[in-house]
């Protein structure tokens, strides 16, 4: 019962053993902050590809989902990564890259979409990844926002590229959805048109198209709640704690 009433009133247990814990900045989870309206426009996705062919069935992939997006309520912008350059090799001025990092900045959710090369992600998907940066100054550009990860191969199913993005996502402090969608043998899952066949592969983008707007949904409005941590609130407290050092200035 203890337990129970410091939940309902969103405060530590001080009977609790944690030497090591500073119990100033523990926070029990609040359940009103999880109960947050929710806001009404349309979820905003970013859907990025990791090719440059001409018939490039990861782009085409990419317009599969936006239209499935779409369908499911969204308002979707896909990034072309031509011309975009190599990460540290133009500086951030560049327009491509104020390009990408004003989109990324913009959406809510995004969707990454790569071949599998040498058994990952492609060098091209890999540099629009490291060109958004994981903070600008006090802000964090991916932070919060939800991720889903499709994948494309030549050959048989594989999972080695969505699984690498994954983990980026995991490093950009991204909420990676469940879900994920991988398509072997890509080059016969399109019609003459561009569009995917009806498939058990097509039914699995389906699905993670309509999940990925269900987390955005869920998640977007308290995205900063959900982030938020001990870690940086003990950090931030023992900033604003130092004292000023006028010798310095």
């Amino acid at each position: 019962m203890r337990r129970a009433s410091a939940l309902s009133d969103n405060k530590p247990d001080h009977t609790t053993d944690l030497p090591a814990a500073d119990l100033d900045h523990l926070r029990l989870p609040d359940l009103e902050a999880l109960r947050r309206p929710f806001s009404t426009h349309k979820p905003r996705i970013l859907i990025l590809y990791g090719s440059l062919r001409q018939i490039s069935f990861s782009r085409l992939l990419a317009m599969e989902a936006k239209r499935l997006l779409e369908h499911f309520g969204a308002e979707v912008k896909v990034f072309d990564p031509s011309g975009l350059p190599l990460p540290d090799d133009a500086p951030v001025s560049h327009p491509k890259v104020q390009e990408l990092r004003d989109l990324s900045a913009w959406s809510e959710g995004q969707v990454w979409v790569s071949p599998e090369r040498h058994g990952t992600l492609t060098g091209i998907m890999k540099a629009q990844i490291d060109w958004i940066p994981l903070s600008v100054g006090a802000i964090r550009p991916t932070q919060g926002k939800t991720l889903a990860v499709m994948q494309v191969s030549g050959g048989s199913q594989s999972f080695n590229a969505v699984n690498a993005m994954r983990l980026l996502g995991r490093w950009m402090r991204m909420i990676t959805i469940p879900n994920q969608s991988s398509v072997a043998k890509a080059w016969q899952e399109f019609d003459a048109d561009g569009r995917m066949k009806p498939s058990s592969y097509y039914e699995r983008v389906v699905d993670v198209c309509e999940e990925l707007v269900k987390f955005t949904y869920l998640t977007r409005d308290i995205s900063d709640y959900l982030t938020d941590r001990y870690s940086e609130r003990k950090e931030a407290a023992a900033k604003s704690a130092k004292p000023l050092n006028l010798a310095a200035l």
